[in-house]
């Protein structure tokens, strides 16, 4: 089969590679008919997240049609139409039975790295190093998918690919910010990053009650759709000073929630922020929390800063003083994306999101490496790249 294989820093290839095979009775195979490119994979690209080895099969957003099936699946059959979270769960340990399927204790057989630097390690996830298990992904056009039993949900056949693909990650992600953030009646939240994610965090406070949303990112087609689809006020970091314009816009109280939905690859004007690119530039540093700061800064005392972007290493000069004298709670981690797909799904068909607002390019696997370069770049008003099998 055809799949989009990491070869390096910026080195992505198309490349023949064996179809997966069952090797567990709760595995399953999926014929992929839709797959995309996330920001996070944009980490991988750069080369940011450790653990990656040449030919790694990319991509964790993926969806399409049950093709085989291991003896101990009893919930699926062949032919039906899935969508499969990026996240790999058993469904029985001490976490799953919680619903958080992100922290799965039996999914990652290769925990030992995450263990030495974070004390424990987290589930497996597919095409994310083999921090996370080296679980082959998604941008190919066939899939392995351990615990087949647990993780995929089945959706109905007549759906588009295009209102469903996105409940794999960015989609659950974006609300889990939002839900995390405890949104009350009335509330104003800031979100930083218009990218994939900040786009579905807007959708999703509105969803959950907010009154109001700002928005801070500097590329203009991201603020636009911010602005025009998912009705944010925005801000353009470029242009004005953050913090005093969220000031100004909440009485001088500040947001009742923050949002971070950029991550470790942020992006700043000052001086900091260019100290921080060279650092990172050299291996010095392992993030830029450039947004983290801010939102700790602005947000009112005793509100919630969530975080949704993806951190990977020791974070320099975050105000964690701040943090404690404003009694701010902090909310984050990778997206228990099982737990909320079929109450998003009801969102989807009652037509209350139609998440496919945010696909601006539709390319063939071929393609793939051309696009990772035009995503990492945002050009070509690039928000989000879907790779169709079909």
């Amino acid at each position: 089969m055809k799949a989009v294989c990491w070869q390096g820093t910026k080195h992505v290839e198309v490349q023949k590679v064996p179809d997966p095979q069952i090797l567990n009775p709760r595995d399953i195979i999926v014929k992929i008919t839709s797959t995309a490119i996330c920001g996070s994979d944009l980490h991988l690209f750069d080369g940011v997240i450790p653990a990656m080895q040449k030919g790694d099969i990319l991509g964790h957003e993926f969806m399409g049609e049950v093709v085989e099936l291991g003896p101990h699946v009893k919930n699926l059959r062949v032919g039906d139409k899935v969508v499969v979270p990026f996240n790999i769960s058993c469904g029985h340990c001490f976490f799953c039975h919680r619903q958080e399927y992100s922290l799965c204790d039996n999914s990652n057989p290769k925990p030992e790295l995450a263990e030495k630097i974070y004390g424990h390690g987290a589930s497996g996830l597919f095409g994310y190093s083999h921090m996370y298990g080296g679980y082959a992904g998604g941008q190919a056009e066939y899939a392995r998918v351990p615990f087949g039993d647990v993780g995929p949900l089945k959706v109905p056949t007549d759906m588009d690919d295009e209102k469903v693909l996105f409940l794999s990650d960015i989609f659950p992600t974006g609300y889990m910010a939002a839900a995390n953030c405890n949104i009350q009646m009335g509330d104003t939240v800031a979100v930083w990053g218009c990218g994939p994610v900040g786009l579905f965090a807007i959708e999703s406070a509105y969803l959950l009650g907010a009154e109001r949303v700002i928005a801070i990112d500097h590329v203009p087609e991201r603020l636009q759709m911010a602005k025009n689809v998912c009705k944010a006020e925005v801000l353009n970091y470029e242009e004005v000073d953050v913090l005093d314009e969220l000031n100004i816009l909440t009485g001088g109280r500040g947001p009742d929630a923050c949002i971070d939905a950029v991550g470790l690859e942020a992006h700043g004007t000052d001086l900091y922020s260019k100290y921080e690119t060279a650092k990172m530039s050299v291996k010095m540093a392992t993030d830029r929390p450039i947004a983290l700061r801010q939102a700790i800064q602005a947000c009112r005392k005793g509100g919630t800063v969530s975080i949704p972007g993806v951190y990977g290493g020791f974070l320099d000069k975050v105000p964690l003083g701040a943090a404690f004298a404003k009694g701010l709670t902090f909310r984050m981690g990778q997206t228990h994306v099982r737990k909320y797909m079929e109450a998003l799904l009801e969102h989807i068909v009652q037509g209350d999101v139609d998440p496919s607002f945010l696909i601006t390019h539709r390319i063939n696997i071929e393609d793939a490496p051309d696009a990772y370069k035009t995503f990492l770049d945002k050009k070509d008003n690039c928000i989000k790249v879907v790779i169709k099998n079909h």
